[in-house]
């Protein structure tokens, strides 16, 4: 039974005991005038201390979530970091090792458990432009412009993930492009 239905079976558990015994205390207040009052004030504090634990679990769900995404953004930004700072290891050597090769190979897994589906599109399309830059293991001028370019385009659509950002992205990648063009 989940903790929802919990709160509800007690609460209507508790209605029906009180209409019960406030039926009867209200037949009993010819005996003792505030038996009426006494009913209403346990009435009114079980029904404060329901609504007040119905609040704080959802409170606490909320915080839950939130701990949560917290916890992905900082995964995820850790992970496209570590592919730019690499990136950046990569293209001011001019070459790249077959252990470097590896290495982004394994950091290819760990953006396919993180990245949106947008973000590893984009990233199947620099991953073309790398395989092709790096096929002598050398990487030229040309190479490494066109790298930056894929990356400048790839770091919109990231960009688009951390933020959960919705909002069309054409005008940025743009901006972007036109500001890695700049050098």
């Amino acid at each position: 039974m989940s903790q929802t239905s919990k709160y509800i079976a007690l609460t209507l558990l508790t209605f029906i005991i009180g209409f019960v015994f406030l039926h009867t205390a209200y037949y009993e207040h010819i005996k003792n005038p505030y038996a009426q009052e006494i009913v209403l004030i346990v009435l009114g504090t079980i029904a404060t201390i329901l609504i007040t634990a119905a609040l704080l679990n959802k409170q606490s769900e909320l915080e839950l979530d939130k701990e949560h995404h917290i916890k992905i953004f900082e995964l995820k930004s850790s992970i496209y970091l570590n592919l730019i700072d690499f990136l950046e290891q990569i293209v001011t050597k001019g070459k790249v090792s077959k252990e470097e090769i590896i290495y982004l190979e394994f950091l290819t897994h760990k953006i396919s458990i993180v990245a949106s589906e947008e973000v590893l599109r984009e990233y199947s399309h620099f991953l073309d432009i790398i395989n092709k830059a790096v096929d002598d293991q050398l990487i030229s001028e040309s190479d490494s412009d066109e790298i930056s370019i894929s990356l400048a385009k790839l770091t919109v659509k990231i960009r688009k993930d951390l933020l959960q950002n919705n909002d069309q992205t054409t005008d940025l990648e743009k901006l972007i492009v036109r500001n890695v063009n700049k050098f």
